[in-house]
């Protein structure tokens, strides 16, 4: 598959190849990171205006976008600069004026002469009990009316580009777009009477009303189609390398798993039992593994992993867990210390901060084999850091990881199995657009010991009362976080807030009681702040949401959280989940601040009801979209252009079993329909997945 078919070609040119696109607005489209016109046909309208001609506004509930032809009146200049200029017009049953600002009376003397027929078209209000055009949109001369279309269709817009030049550009774009050979199953097109891609297109860009807008309109559907489908191909093809990659079969022998079993004070919940010989069984067999063990705040996924690290120590070899930041590669180690110590295990860490001597002596007992289980930061990855004999991979808070970094990590281990672990319980339809190469392993119960948390929900106004309790609390011997909220998107305001609220805080409770940590501190000291916290030092952790993933603070056991109605749900789930983790009751307490909108009501309240995550994130998905859910900025998670995850999900899913069908019964993709899917991965820029069948 050398490189990207002759048919594609005149999608994939200069922009300035468009009528009516020069130099200054091509490069206006590529900060919205439109760079052919292949990314304007994917640039689907949002919204459509009614343009149809109408014989006169009389009648009209106003406001409204009317099309009418008028006879054009008398001019009135404005009477003081900066006044409006005003232009009489009459159609057949009523009159009503066009309003000017800043005109230069010339110009609109020559585009609306006196005593001649115009087309006219925009919004009209009634101001003061008299109909007026603002601006009108269109005014043309009535041989000239083809130019309105009925339907005019409404595009998103970068600011210095007009509807009138995205419109033009999209005409032009779709009359360079070819016919392409169907990659869809014929029984899937059939069933949904959906068009061929090259008549979609042109539907999609040609809506006739609002429900040509909805997902589920036909068109649209089959172009999300298309999206989810090259997505999950490259999915598919990423999992039928990672499994022809050859896998080592790693066989536990079960005598360290058991003294480690032996020596805990409760049994494994079903889930963990469950999860553990899914991973083991994967673990022996000769493929390679590639799976996500997908557990709730608190439903043990560290002894789940901490035992598939042992299938990989009894079979002879090593294993490494990475986390993404150096507090929580430190916190794991700290979880696994004492399992380790059952097991009769050496474990090691290994961070961005071991320098020099020290870093040399580990990485040759990586090397040898002496360090059975590392744990480390993205520091593994470095190019002098080898293993003996590295059986398993395991991967901590997977959104910061994509499918390109499971793979580089397996490359690092000629075939090592693969462990993705995420505390963000995620509904099926987004973990299948996120992990759609994965078999997935769910822990859905919670440990016996873990005590419910109390969730209440107080105005702000109630802040004394909240100060008291955390003032009977830290008397009692208890820790707490403060978490501020991120008003803005401006981290300076955030950071007046958190200090605001830690000086305040500090003057009612006392020096050297409170701590504070938030995004723009060097590592340095937002570490000894964490460190102070931990070790008790300080009681009151106020904050900003760098604490949210997986601090582990046993002896805190209430967590405030200020303005708690502008997070979101799978937010404030994993913040709730800090606390609750030792042997007193827990209490989070959700701090609002009068008035709350439907939405942030709605969050408040599921959260007061349920500590159910994957309860929470179903509830999320409806209210927030995907996009937001898991940040889209920093997850695996693609952008889709015309695919909506919570509306079509249900699509998501034939997608998934399509394209790994298409795979199996034409692993090469040289039959005809194979061929037209190779044609859909380079139209949806799928890079990664084009490389992988050149490879493959």
């Amino acid at each position: 598959m050398s490189g990207r078919p002759e048919q594609l070609f005149p999608l994939f040119a200069g922009l300035e190849a468009l009528e009516g696109v020069g130099p200054k607005t091509a490069q206006l489209l590529t900060q919205a990171e439109i760079t052919a016109p292949r990314d304007i046909l994917f640039s689907l309208p949002y919204a459509v205006v009614d343009r149809r001609r109408r014989d006169s506004i009389k009648g009209v509930d106003l406001p409204a976008t009317l099309t009418v032809e008028v006879t054009v009146g008398a001019h009135r200049a404005p009477r003081s600069r900066g006044g409006a200029y005003r232009v009489h017009v009459e159609d057949a049953q009523a009159d009503f004026q066009l309003v000017f600002f800043h005109a230069r009376s010339d110009y609109l003397k020559k585009v609306l002469p006196p005593g001649e027929r115009r087309l006219i078209s925009g919004k009209l209000e009634l101001f003061d009990g008299m109909a007026q055009m603002v601006h009108p949109d269109h005014m043309l001369p009535v041989d000239e009316a083809r130019d309105i279309p009925d339907f005019e269709p409404v595009y998103h817009l970068t600011q210095g580009v007009t509807q009138k030049t995205m419109f033009k550009a999209a005409r032009a774009s779709l009359a360079r777009a070819p016919q392409l050979a169907e990659w869809i199953d014929p029984a899937l097109i059939q069933r949904e009477g959906w068009a061929d891609w090259h008549g979609a297109m042109e539907a999609g860009h040609a809506p006739r009303g609002l429900d040509d807008m909805l997902p589920h309109a036909p068109a649209r559907a089959r172009l999300a189609y298309d999206e989810l489908f090259a997505h999950q191909m490259t999915l598919a093809l990423a999992r039928r390398r990672e499994r022809k990659g050859r896998g080592i079969s790693s066989t536990a022998t079960g005598a360290m798993q058991s003294l480690v079993l032996a020596s805990l004070p409760y049994r494994p919940t079903a889930a963990q039992t469950r999860a553990i010989e899914e991973i083991s069984a994967d673990m022996a067999a000769e493929t390679r593994m590639n799976r996500l063990l997908q557990g709730d705040v608190g439903a043990g996924k560290t002894l789940v992993a901490f035992m598939a690290l042992l299938v990989a120590v009894e079979a002879g070899g090593q294993g490494v867990m990475m986390a993404p930041t150096e507090i929580l590669a430190r916190q794991h180690l700290e979880g696994l210390r004492p399992l380790a110590e059952e097991a009769g295990v050496v474990l090691e860490i290994l961070t961005g901060r071991d320098k020099g001597s020290e870093r040399r002596a580990k990485l040759d007992a990586l090397a040898q084999g002496d360090i059975q289980i590392l744990v480390g930061t993205h520091a593994v990855f470095q190019g002098d850091v080898g293993f003996k004999d590295l059986r398993l991979a395991i991967i901590d808070e997977q959104h910061r990881f994509g499918v390109r970094q499971r793979m580089e990590l397996a490359e690092k281990g000629m075939g090592a199995d693969v462990l993705v672990m995420t505390a963000t319980p995620i509904p099926r339809s987004l973990s299948l657009a996120q992990y759609g190469d994965m078999d997935v392993s769910v822990l859905d119960e919670k440990p016996p010991g873990r005590k419910p948390i109390k969730t209440a929900v107080i105005s702000t106004q109630n802040i004394a009362a909240v100060v008291d309790r955390l003032r009977q609390a830290i008397a009692e011997g208890r820790q707490c976080y403060w978490v501020c909220p991120l008003v803005e998107e401006s981290e300076s305001v955030d950071l007046t807030s958190a200090e605001d609220r830690f000086k305040r805080l500090r003057a009612v409770l006392g020096e050297g009681i409170v701590g504070l940590v938030h995004g723009q501190m060097p590592p340095a000291d937002k570490d000894a702040a964490m460190a102070a916290f931990q070790s008790g030092a300080t009681k009151v952790l106020v904050a900003t949401t760098v604490i949210e993933v997986g601090v582990n603070v046993p002896n805190a056991s209430i967590m405030v959280i200020e303005r708690a109605e502008i997070f979101g749900l799978a937010q404030l789930h994993q913040l709730r989940g800090r606390v609750g983790r030792g042997e007193a009751e827990s209490t989070c307490l959700l701090m609002y601040q009068a008035p709350v909108s439907e939405s942030g009501r709605r969050r408040l309240e599921v959260l007061r009801e349920t500590e159910d995550g994957f309860r929470i994130a179903e509830t999320d998905l409806e209210m927030r979209g995907a996009g937001d859910l898991i940040g889209t900025a920093q997850s695996g998670l693609p952008k889709f252009r015309i695919a909506d995850l919570e509306r079509q999900a249900s699509l998501m899913s034939v997608a998934q079993s399509d394209a790994r069908a298409l795979l199996d019964a034409d692993p090469e993709l040289t039959s005809q329909r194979g061929q037209a899917a190779r044609v859909l991965l380079w139209l949806m820029r799928q890079d990664q997945a084009i490389r992988l069948i050149s490879v493959g």
